[in-house]
């Protein structure tokens, strides 16, 4: 697991389940990082249990980018103006 950006420990955490080749996951990891969004990247294909997870939220696939907000709903290949929209819901 990576945390990447500039993470205070006392905010609530978005994770997003990866993989190393998919484009999409790139994309969201670009715009996120731009916006200025914290976030935890865990790469599926590295973490048995992160693939089970993303599996058990995607109907037994590993579809990527799957996101995890920190109120614990979850959105699959979420566009960032989703993701941002989310964030503020749960603000």
């Amino acid at each position: 697991m990576a945390v990447v950006g500039e993470v205070d420990p006392d905010m609530a955490q978005l994770t997003m389940y990866s993989t190393n080749w998919c484009g999409y996951c790139r994309r969201l990891k670009l715009q996120l990082d731009e916006a200025g969004i914290p976030y935890v990247e865990i790469n599926i294909e590295r973490d048995a249990d992160a693939a089970r997870f993303v599996e058990s939220v995607n109907g037994g696939n590993q579809t990527v980018p799957t996101v995890l907000f920190p109120d614990g709903t979850t959105a699959i290949n979420p566009s960032i103006a989703e993701v941002k929209a989310a964030l503020e819901a749960a603000a």
